[in-house]
């Protein structure tokens, strides 16, 4: 699957604790699409939020394809994520009541169709990273 991979955020294991993952499906323009077969996407700073029953994901930067119309769409706009009700009910309770947060992981492609890794994080205090450093170097 590394070959599919379009962009990982580093910054995620070292920031947040990463509790549970799922796969959700992504909305996107056909010229986003062919950005990201060129791999001009980053998850910098990324974050996703359940609104009225739906999932976006925010701060997804997908650069415009450079054969694109005047038409391409915002690099940096909210994008729809897809998921079943079921598990956005699931979500919707895990980040209200234990506080838990929508991290994206990574980006990439199954069976021709983009995917987005989705992590329930919790974030790391100072001392926290501290403790993850010192049992990496044991």
């Amino acid at each position: 699957m590394d070959d599919n991979v379009i962009a990982r955020n580093r910054e995620a294991f070292r920031d947040y604790q990463i509790f549970e993952t799922l796969e959700a499906g992504i909305s996107l323009f056909g010229t986003e699409v062919k950005s990201l077969r060129n791999h001009h996407a980053s998850l910098k700073e990324c974050f996703a939020r359940v609104e009225n029953r739906e999932v976006f994901v925010y701060n997804l930067h997908i650069s415009p394809y450079e054969q694109g119309s005047i038409f391409n769409p915002d690099p940096m706009r909210k994008r729809k994520l897809l998921l079943h009700r079921a598990q956005i009910r699931d979500l919707t309770g895990k980040t209200q009541a234990k506080g838990l947060l929508l991290i994206p992981i990574s980006l990439y492609f199954k069976r021709g169709i983009v995917k987005l890794e989705l992590g329930l994080a919790k974030g790391k205090r100072k001392f926290g990273k501290r403790e993850a450093i010192k049992t990496r170097d044991q």
